[in-house]
């Protein structure tokens, strides 16, 4: 399913509730459902009262569609009930957040197969309570040694398509999950892979959202992809609300890496542990990778018909890493994210621009807020464009770009009162000791105008660690079932150029800069938050919008992710087919209309999206004071689920 399709499907799917004055005892209930249009000359009675409460303290405001989750042993937030289920039961059998996180990242992978599967990628935050330090691990596999600039050229191949193998890098899951649980953990990986096992092998009912997917699908499926076809479909027909779907084979590669484990269990924990991955990496469960994208040939989205590039060689050679995360403080609360090879630093970056600007002493969702938000976006995404790429491959200016004296001089661009149509990477040299650029610095980056999956894993436990995953990659709509193993090779390949003056060029054995950024915060020194959202490029914006809700505005969990939100279009999206659109800002259309108008009036160009549509921020929030762990899950995706005890 497309952009535009996917956006559709989020805007027919979204709830119809009451907006909650809290407080004031006011609710207004709409009966239908909003056109996606704006509608402005049917809408004067309607702005007048949204106008009336954007005038009020937004710690007052509530829209809630579900109840914040409170609790004082743990609490677990994902994509699905199943997995949050998952999560839980680990923490209540006296696992740590690590244990919880990797049970639920890997029952994600069974239920959430639109989204995210084992043949993908999962980046890492985890606080460690006991060290009182975060850490990262890049859950981020690298291009095929056989994926060259000149390889492409020679078929004339400007982009690298989204579907099929050619995008497809080595998956990272196995080894990153295995990793946490091997360095923070406690438990066994047969533990921690129980609930994933059972739940593929006994089946589970399939939501409505998915089955968009899948009628999107059906005929490619019954036609090209039969080893798709014979689980996701009914006899060649899409099944019903309802229906229960079994995945036989990904429950057995899921028991063969526990198998493995155990085999090697007499030498100790660690190495049982490396058993399993070695199993995946370097053993029999390789070469079936391998040989089934050797020997299939897909016809991708441009029409051309290939095979897959990734080698035995290229999965020996992987290994996850435990990384420094990246930081920025922001108004007394450290933030964290994964580093430059993610768009993670975005969020630091604009977080560094905008603590210039008296922020909370504007009005929520105010034009003037939104505007400045927008502007402050693009600085930072500009840069993302030039400088962000897998760090081991080209000199990124890290201290540079994430200096306060840099961020003192990108805002000094903004204007108040007019947007920019133009993205402007800044230079970060000045503030980068010892380093020099990678090329010259344009004055704009160029690009064709006009022109997803992804889930989240929010983890704290009563010890005082927390983990925040954005596993994604590796959906069932991407490129086939491998036969025999139940799952999908991922296309993250196709964040790369095949432009040789960009950072993020396509390089043999180098990961593609990512989307994928989840998020942690300390507050004097101790775990606050753990956020993160889907949605490829507006992660980032999404993930700011909600801590500047928290943060500036006061609200709570789940109000601040309830709230709506906004995405520009500006930048070059990381997915194929990369187009965008100058100017533009996708609005859901909860926002009042007459702020919409305004921007406008600015000069922006509103692209109405859906009530529902942008993102689908989960959080976790810590009050150490009271021992309560906070959980919010919104109703953006429909399944996203927060539990605690």
């Amino acid at each position: 399913m497309g952009a535009s399709g996917r956006a559709a499907a989020a805007s027919a799917a979204a709830p119809r509730k009451a907006l909650r004055l809290t407080g004031l005892g006011i609710s207004v209930s709409i009966a239908r459902p909003i056109s996606p249009q704006w509608k402005y000359n049917a809408g004067v009675q309607i702005a007048r009262l949204a106008l009336a409460v954007f005038a009020l303290p937004a710690a007052w405001l509530a829209a809630q569609t579900r109840p914040l989750i409170m609790g004082q042993n743990g609490v677990v937030v994902s994509g699905h009930h199943l997995a949050s289920d998952a999560g839980l039961d680990m923490l209540k059998k006296g696992g740590n957040a690590v244990d919880a996180g990797v049970a639920t990242v890997f029952a994600q992978a069974v239920v959430e197969f639109d989204r995210f599967g084992i043949g993908g990628e999962v980046p890492i935050l985890i606080y460690l309570a006991d060290r009182k330090k975060v850490v990262a691990i890049n859950g981020h596999g690298p291009a095929p040694l056989k994926a060259t600039l000149e390889w492409f050229s020679q078929r004339n191949i400007e982009a690298i398509p989204g579907d099929c193998f050619l995008p497809a890098v080595v998956p990272a899951v196995v080894d990153s999950l295995v990793l946490a649980l091997d360095e923070y953990g406690t438990l066994s990986l047969a533990e921690v892979l129980e609930p994933a096992i059972r739940i593929a092998d006994q089946g589970f009912s399939v939501y409505e959202p998915y089955l968009g997917h899948v009628e999107d699908l059906a005929p490619r499926f019954n036609s090209e992809w039969p080893s798709s076809a014979k689980i996701f479909l009914r006899d060649g027909r899409v099944p019903k609300v309802g229906d229960v779907i079994v995945q036989k084979d990904l429950a057995r590669t899921l028991r063969r890496l526990a198998e493995a484990e155990a085999g090697a269990k007499g030498e100790g924990r660690s190495a049982g542990l490396r058993a399993a991955r070695d199993l995946f990496y370097r053993g029999e469960m390789t070469r079936e990778i391998v040989d089934f994208q050797a020997g299939f040939e897909c016809t991708d989205a441009l029409g051309f018909k290939s095979p897959g590039l990734l080698s035995l060689e290229d999965f020996a050679g992987y290994h996850a890493q435990v990384e420094e995360p990246a930081h920025a403080a922001y108004r007394g609360v450290d933030v964290y994210k994964a580093g430059f090879w993610s768009q993670g630093p975005v969020l630091l970056q604009t977080l560094n621009i905008l603590e210039g600007f008296d922020v909370s002493g504007m009005r929520h969702n105010s034009a003037p807020y939104l505007h400045l938000l927008a502007e402050s976006m693009k600085l930072a995404y500009a840069d993302r464009e030039w400088y962000y790429a897998d760090p081991n491959f080209v000199g990124v200016p890290e201290q540079g770009l994430l200096s306060k004296q840099y961020a003192a001089e990108r805002r000094k661009l903004i204007s108040l009162e007019t947007p920019s149509l133009t993205l402007r990477p800044g230079d970060p040299y000045p503030f980068q000791p010892r380093q020099q650029a990678h090329g010259p610095i344009p004055e704009e980056i160029a690009f064709r105008p006009d022109a997803e999956g992804t889930t989240g894993t929010r983890v704290a436990d009563s010890r005082g660690n927390v983990f925040s995953a954005t596993p994604s990659g590796g959906w069932f709509t991407s490129s086939p079932i491998i036969e025999g193993l139940g799952f999908v090779l991922g296309t993250r390949g196709q964040s790369f150029w095949l432009d040789p003056t960009r950072a993020n060029r396509l390089e043999p054995g180098k990961k593609p800069r990512t989307t994928l950024t989840p998020s942690l915060a300390l507050k004097d020194g101790k775990p606050f938050l753990a956020w993160g959202t889907p949605g490829g490029d507006v992660q980032d914006q999404a993930n700011l919008q909600v801590f500047l809700n928290i943060v500036e505005f006061g609200m709570d969990a789940q109000s601040a992710i309830e709230a709506p939100l906004i995405q520009i279009l500006d930048f070059p999206p990381s997915f194929f087919p990369r187009r965008s659109s100058p100017g533009n800002i996708a609005v859901e259309t909860r926002l009042a209309p007459e702020v919409a108008a305004q921007l406008e009036q600015m000069g922006h160009k509103i692209r109405p999206a859906g009530p529902w549509s942008l993102g689908d921020v989960t959080v976790v929030q810590v009050d150490p004071e009271r021992g309560v762990l906070f959980g919010a899950a919104g109703p953006r995706r429909n399944k996203s689920y927060a539990v605690a005890y």
